[in-house]
């Protein structure tokens, strides 16, 4: 889990720059999206919510642009390479602060 904080609310509702994040993670990472992504944006807030189904399992994001917040998660069933998310997020979203949170499994 990768947890972003401190973004540019802005960014946050940029629909545009969250497919942007989701295409490069997905290219870099060579993983294998086996559908469109889906995305959903809040009326009010102008928060996010994206899905992207992978042969390895999912990528989900959510942003709360009212708290300066993005959440990535990224399951993964194979080992995948490191992804430099935290230079990715200050960037591309402003992020102050950046937490990652990995979970090392048997089968992954």
């Amino acid at each position: 889990m990768v947890e972003a904080h401190g973004c540019a609310a802005a960014s946050l509702a940029d629909l545009a720059r969250l497919e942007a994040l989701f295409a490069r993670l997905i290219e870099e990472m060579r993983l294998c999206a086996i559908a469109p992504v889906q995305w959903h944006q809040f009326p009010v807030t102008g928060g996010v919510t994206g899905l992207a189904l992978l042969a390895e399992s999912h990528l989900a994001c959510h942003t709360f642009p009212e708290f300066g917040t993005l959440c990535l998660n990224l399951f993964c069933c194979r080992p995948r390479p490191v992804w430099d998310f935290e230079t990715a997020l200050r960037w591309g979203f402003g992020a102050r602060r950046v937490s990652i949170r990995t979970v090392e499994r048997p089968y992954a």
